[in-house]
């Protein structure tokens, strides 16, 4: 999955040692550019905290994410956990159309010219 916004937060590293080796997971806040935006709370891990870290506050970034969710003591937390960061703003711009899509489309009658139809649409 994919989401992209602005980054307007970023919370302080964690660091850590469990029985794989060590960690480090760093959180950060990105606000969608949706009509009626909302604001996603993503974790970056190991060495995508440096890839964040190539990012300040208000850039705009396209995050490949992965949802996971899971029970503890009776109640569900979800986590959004990023498996890539990239800038949103040098990710291309709109394929560029063929010539013949520069005229007006062209629609066909197909012989139907009933008109006694009175459905209002």
């Amino acid at each position: 999955m994919e989401i992209t916004g602005r980054i307007i937060q970023k919370l302080d590293m964690q660091k850590g040692a469990s029985a794989k080796g060590e960690w480090k997971k760093q959180e950060f806040i990105i606000e969608t550019n949706d009509k009626f935006p909302k604001k996603v709370c993503v974790s970056a891990w190991s060495e995508k905290v440096d890839d964040l870290t190539r990012f300040n506050i208000n850039d705009t970034v396209k995050v490949s994410y992965n949802l996971e969710s899971r029970e503890y003591n009776g109640r569900w937390y979800t986590d959004v956990r990023s498996w890539k960061i990239e800038s949103a703003s040098g990710s291309g711009s709109a394929p560029s159309q063929p010539e013949n899509f520069s005229q007006a489309p062209v629609i066909e009658d197909f012989g139907n010219s009933d008109t006694s139809d009175d459905l209002p649409f």
